[in-house]
């Protein structure tokens, strides 16, 4: 049992090494436009869209709820996105790009793209296809986990005195 926890905890650093350096990679470039790794988020989230709701917003980023607010407002005091009244909602706001906004959307966000391409370059196709399963593999497999951990929870009620992530 010994020898099998090495090769998981392995597994285990190795990914977050991995991480730690594409963050690291990716947000040096990302500063280098003036903008913040959350507000590039949002930038390139809300692309080549009509407008997002802040529901929506939240699930398509990687910005935690408490933190997208005070994002969008930093990006609305620049005059990159304004705020819409949602027509189906009165209560709900649309996260919209201004054209200065969509302007350095189509700026930054090809240059990042090309930037990240850059590190991928010595790869194969076979290789990066290999890379795509396990990621993917990964990803299902820390889901899975996750889901049978708060199926567990609800049984015994520890669900209760936590609130629930919206799927």
């Amino acid at each position: 049992m010994a020898e099998a926890d090495a090769k998981f905890m392995r597994t285990l650093r190795e990914l977050a090494r991995c991480y730690q350096a594409f963050e690291s990679f990716s947000d040096a470039h990302i500063r280098s436009t003036g903008l913040t790794p959350p507000q590039f988020d949002i930038i390139a989230t809300l692309g080549n869209t009509k407008g997002l709701s802040f529901k929506e917003l939240g699930e398509r980023t990687l910005i935690t709820k408490g933190t997208l607010t005070g994002v969008v407002d930093r990006l609305e005091s620049r005059e990159l996105v304004r705020r819409t009244e949602c027509p189906h909602d009165g209560r709900s706001q649309i996260v919209v790009l201004t054209a200065a906004g969509d302007k350095l959307f189509r700026r930054v966000f090809p240059a990042h793209l090309a930037h990240l391409g850059t590190a991928f370059e010595t790869l194969t196709e076979t290789q990066l296809q290999h890379a795509e399963l396990t990621l993917r593999r990964l990803r299902e497999m820390f889901e899975a986990a996750h889901e049978l951990t708060l199926e567990e929870a609800e049984m015994t009620g520890a669900a209760r005195s936590r609130p629930r992530r919206a799927a």
